[in-house]
């Protein structure tokens, strides 16, 4: 029962957190990319298995692209959430594709961890045949860490970057402190420090100094069960939500620094 019980846990919070939002003006109930003339974006239907996904894509336009990276975002997140951050990377030379979950957003289908796994990794071939030649990375904020951590076998990813990140679902259950007590009910899937054991690619791990739903010691214990290809980045002053809602080269530029200094064949 753990794992129907997690996967509609999971829906349903993103969709109080979505309301929240939007009852906030953070978001929009009717937004478009058309609205905002971002040349270089496009939104995209990507069909997973049963299911088809709602993505937005957007490229370099003002100079060539030297990278590309699939974003799988958080919890109480969309890819309207994302756009101001694909913006920022694009304008720095890197293309990115964020993915709505199956049951996220205007996704089909419901969320499950599997499929969620399975929708990346179907978003991440996707961006791939778009931005070829490119080298593609994987990027994974607050729960799209884990999620990100645990196709990285799966697929040619040329770089992994864990932001927000948490070393195990547990260890975010018990974070989280409402669903604490509940932690050993909590599946036992998505455990980074685990994935990052074995990962051969390089690795760079970035944190808000102020976050307080996942304390900066998690990244510390992902960047320890690294080899010396892990990064750490720990940016004072940034909670948790704040780089998407306010996103600032304080925070990305390493990120864009790490991926277009990335070698073709770097996977």
């Amino acid at each position: 029962m753990r794992q129907p019980l997690f996967d509609f846990a999971v829906q349903c919070a993103g969709r109080v957190l979505l309301a929240r939002d939007l009852v906030l003006g953070r978001v929009e109930r009717n937004w478009t990319i058309q609205d905002r003339s971002e040349p270089g974006a496009a939104r995209l239907r990507i069909e997973s298995g049963k299911n088809v996904l709602d993505a937005v894509v957007v490229v370099p336009t003002a100079k060539a692209a030297r990278a590309s990276v699939l974003i799988c975002h958080g919890i109480g997140e969309t890819v309207q959430h994302w756009f101001a951050v694909q913006q920022l990377l694009a304008a720095h030379g890197v293309a990115s594709l964020v993915f709505d979950y199956s049951g996220y957003g205007k996704s089909s289908g419901a969320f499950g961890a599997r499929q969620s796994e399975l929708d990346a990794e179907t978003a991440f071939c996707t961006l791939a045949r778009l931005t070829a030649p490119l080298p593609v990375s994987l990027l994974g904020f607050s729960l799209g860490s884990g999620i990100g951590a645990a196709i990285l076998p799966r697929v040619p990813a040329h770089s992994l970057l864990l932001c927000a990140a948490f070393t195990s679902l547990r260890d975010a259950a018990r974070s989280v402190g409402v669903f604490g007590i509940l932690s050993l009910a909590t599946p036992e899937i998505w455990n980074s420090v685990g994935a990052l054991r074995s990962c051969r690619v390089p690795v760079q791990i970035v944190h808000g100094g102020k976050d307080r739903l996942f304390p900066v010691a998690m990244a510390s214990n992902l960047k320890n069960a690294c080899d010396s290809r892990a990064e750490l980045v720990v940016v004072p002053g940034v909670a948790h939500n704040e780089p998407y809602f306010r996103p600032r080269l304080s925070y990305w530029g390493p990120i864009i620094a790490h991926l277009v200094a990335l070698p073709a064949t770097a996977a």
